[in-house]
């Protein structure tokens, strides 16, 4: 068994891992976003193209998913939640839900793209129409 080495095949888990830290999913080292949301559109440092994944509206659906699931739904049980005046009930819940939610969405987008790259799901561009 001489000769060329192929790459091991992408794993999903090293995609996710890759992109929640905002790393390119082909290599790990280059950056995947150039501004807060914004996919770069090759990695600087392997020259992989990043704005080929379709990540779309599936990460916005995740953050709210994560978000309702294991905070929102919890808070509901607090007694406070019912019994505390809505001027005060509001800012204290929607401002730290509105940061949570800026925080999470790029690192659900980075996963997201992750597993399209691990899973070699590509934008179909250049695919016949019909």
């Amino acid at each position: 068994m001489g000769g060329m080495s192929t790459p091991p095949p992408a794993s999903i888990l090293t995609g996710l891992k890759r992109g929640i830290r905002h790393r390119c999913p082909n290599c790990g080292q280059g950056h995947l976003y150039s501004r807060y949301l914004k996919v770069e559109a090759e990695c600087e440092t392997c020259g992989h193209e990043l704005g080929l994944y379709p990540a779309d509206d599936g990460p916005a659906y995740f953050t709210i998913l994560i978000i309702g699931h294991l905070f929102i739904g919890p808070l509901l049980l607090f007694p406070f939640i019912w019994k505390a005046p809505v001027a005060l009930v509001v800012p204290l819940t929607i401002l730290p839900l509105a940061a949570l939610t800026l925080v999470l969405l790029p690192r659900v987008k980075g996963a997201v793209i992750g597993a399209l790259w691990a899973i070699k799901l590509r934008k179909a561009e250049d695919a016949p129409a019909g």
